[in-house]
């Protein structure tokens, strides 16, 4: 299996899918590979305005992709693409209509058979067991929070460590603590902005310059960075 999953598309300044463009690159390969793009979780966007902003970059690494929503037949697409790519938005909505489409046991098994697949944001959460640990408002109520299940462990996309001041809400990581204390089985990963997960068959690795926080039930939550075993999770 081969994951590329993101904490964000854009970090602070920067141009859209700057940060990421080179690992995307590489992860590749050097033969251009006309990608599958799935554009479900934008809302505030056209599908075609979004499929034009991603393949702008793609094109600027020398590969190609197509949205999926200029198929009449989105299974078909899946069973044909060399290589899938999930976009961010919302990711109630973006698995409403992976479920609604019936895309997601076939998305599994090409991925599984080992096509690539590349998500950032809602596309990383959809790469998890369960939607459960996405930061989104439920705007839609897809038929079921169970998506892809690529590794085992739960992201929540865009960590932060601390809410601004003067609000008095609750924190992510006690959002997280709700979670564990439910799902005590399950490792979450507070994925930091400009972060990414790489896997690459049995080996998962943090690539960038930022720790991850590691969340599980019982124990008390751990710092990783882009140097250590993260077998444990998967």
């Amino acid at each position: 299996m081969r994951l590329l999953l993101m904490s964000n598309s854009t970090n602070a300044g920067e141009e859209y899918l700057e940060y990421p463009k080179n690992d995307i690159k590489n992860f590749l390969g050097s033969q251009k590979v006309r990608s599958l793009f799935v554009p479900y979780a934008g809302i505030t966007v056209t599908w075609d305005a979004y499929e034009r902003k991603v393949m702008e970059r793609f094109n600027q690494i020398g590969q190609e992709i197509i949205s999926i929503h200029h198929f009449d037949d989105p299974v078909k697409a899946v069973k044909e693409a060399s290589a899938i790519i999930v976009g961010g938005g919302n990711t109630f909505r973006l698995a409403e209509l992976l479920h609604k489409n019936r895309l997601v046991e076939i998305i599994r098994k090409r991925v599984n058979e080992g096509i690539p697949y590349i998500g950032w944001s809602a596309g990383a959460n959809v790469a998890c067991p369960t939607i459960c640990t996405t930061n989104d408002m439920p705007v839609v109520q897809p038929e079921s929070f169970k998506t892809f299940g690529f590794v085992r462990f739960q992201i929540n996309p865009h960590y932060l460590d601390a809410n601004p001041d003067g609000h008095a809400g609750e924190t992510r990581e006690m959002r997280i603590e709700e979670y564990i204390e439910i799902n005590q089985e399950i490792y979450v990963a507070g994925l930091r902005e400009g972060s990414i997960l790489l896997k690459e068959g049995d080996n998962m690795s943090l690539l960038g310059t930022r720790t991850m926080r590691i969340f599980k039930y019982g124990t008390a939550a751990v710092e990783v960075g882009p140097e250590d075993d993260l077998s444990f999770l998967d």
